[in-house]
């Protein structure tokens, strides 16, 4: 194999990594905040499991974060959580599952 193919193969290897990584640490804030969201809701146990488990399908309705939003703000709103209090606690979970599965502080 020339080097320029080594290199392409590098490049590829690190791409599929990477976005495995990505996978992994949206999908656990997902969960994450779904049990944030449950909490809030006053379920515990297998109940703030199966919510959670709600959230991140609906997580993976539409690309971004505007399905997660809409369900969470359904949900929350009549306890008087916001669209920004949405936001915020999704970049806490965000940073906080990216230390869970990379463990990286």
């Amino acid at each position: 194999m020339s080097s320029f193919d080594d290199r392409e193969k590098a490049f590829e290897t690190k791409f599929a990594h990477d976005e495995e990584l990505k996978f992994r640490i949206l999908a656990r804030r997902g969960k994450l905040i779904g049990l944030w969201a449950a909490e809030k809701l006053g379920k515990s146990g297998e109940a703030a499991d199966e919510y959670a488990k709600s959230v991140l399908l609906s997580d993976l309705e539409i690309p971004g974060d505007a399905d997660i939003i809409a369900k969470l703000l359904g949900d929350l709103a009549p306890l008087g959580v916001g669209e920004n209090d949405i936001k915020a606690m999704l970049a806490e979970k965000l940073a906080q599952a990216e230390v869970q599965v990379t463990g990286a502080a």
